[in-house]
């Protein structure tokens, strides 16, 4: 069945239907990625350690959570 005919076939059911479908789908693209985990955590480590060496600057959480503000400011 093609994504069109699924799509087709979806349409028919009650909404109450349609909406517990498509939660379905949603969570099954937000499983965890095992792989994309350990290269983040392997990331997270890397810059720790560059931190504590002191060859990376941190940055103050104030400042970080103002760049957002700003720029929905701007719009």
């Amino acid at each position: 069945m093609s994504a069109k005919e699924l799509l087709d076939e979806a349409m028919k059911l009650k909404p109450e239907e349609r909406f517990t479908l498509v939660e379905s789908l949603i969570k099954s693209l937000d499983e965890p990625d095992k792989k994309l985990d350990k290269i983040w955590a392997e990331e997270a480590e890397r810059r720790l350690k560059a931190y504590r060496e002191g060859k990376l600057e941190g940055i103050p959480m104030e400042e970080i959570f103002q760049e957002p503000i700003r720029r929905c400011q701007r719009h």
